[in-house]
């Protein structure tokens, strides 16, 4: 069951078009797993569509009469659609993706496993930011850590906590340097993230935390 949703001002902002790149990918990944946002999304969007309409000004009828006259265009052959991967591989299991991810197959990079029970592949979203998708084993951690700067992450498959809350396939978090935990999965599935930063972790415990003088190298 998904408990953790973005905020009612992050959907209009999404709604409006005002949202930044990595925020607005994000919010329509959960979007495609949540009935719950679908649903408020139609209605802030059906508000913006009423408040469009009711202004009235020579912008608006320079639009209006735009889309009159495209309306009176003959109609288009609809472009035959490239087919997308629906989902994620990995070491023989598969696991569903959501719409706005899939065109991101053909610019994830391969599987590496790295200690704690983890496995990550790099996804590339441009300078925008670090995106990766993260498979935790049962068993399996991220060493604790707070943030230099965001950490948005959605949950694609299986559940997690991470000593603030306990997430759920769809669940939604937006974390910063407020927030200190340690992600980690006792689910017999384990668990499967795509996860987005702008800067890198800061880790605060154990040998993890030697690290951190080399953090900015690997955030490329």
């Amino acid at each position: 069951m998904i408990s953790f949703h973005p905020s009612l001002e992050q959907l209009e902002i999404f709604s409006a078009g005002n949202c930044e790149s990595t925020l607005a990918l994000m919010l329509s990944a959960h979007i495609d797993m949540c009935a719950q946002c679908q649903t408020a999304t139609r209605s802030i969007q059906a508000v913006l569509a009423i408040d469009a309409l009711c202004q009235t000004s020579p912008l608006t009828d320079k639009y209006a009469n735009m889309m009159s006259d495209i309306t009176l265009l003959p109609v288009a052959e609809s472009p035959v659609a490239k087919s997308e991967a629906s989902s994620l591989e990995l070491d023989g299991r598969h696991f569903a993706l959501p719409r706005a991810l899939r065109g991101y197959q053909n610019k994830t990079g391969n599987w590496s496993r790295l200690a704690g029970k983890l496995w990550q592949a790099p996804v590339d979203i441009g300078d925008v930011g670090k995106a990766t998708f993260i498979y935790m084993e049962k068993g399996g951690k991220v060493p604790e850590h707070t943030h230099k700067g965001r950490e948005l992450t959605l949950v694609l498959d299986g559940q997690y906590s991470d000593g603030l809350a306990e997430y759920d396939c769809g669940d939604f978090t937006l974390m910063d340097a407020k927030n200190k935990h340690l992600p980690h999965s006792e689910a017999e599935e384990g668990c499967l993230v795509f996860t987005i930063v702008d800067k890198p972790l800061h880790f605060t415990s154990g040998i993890a935390r030697l690290l951190n003088p080399f953090s900015q190298l690997f955030f490329k």
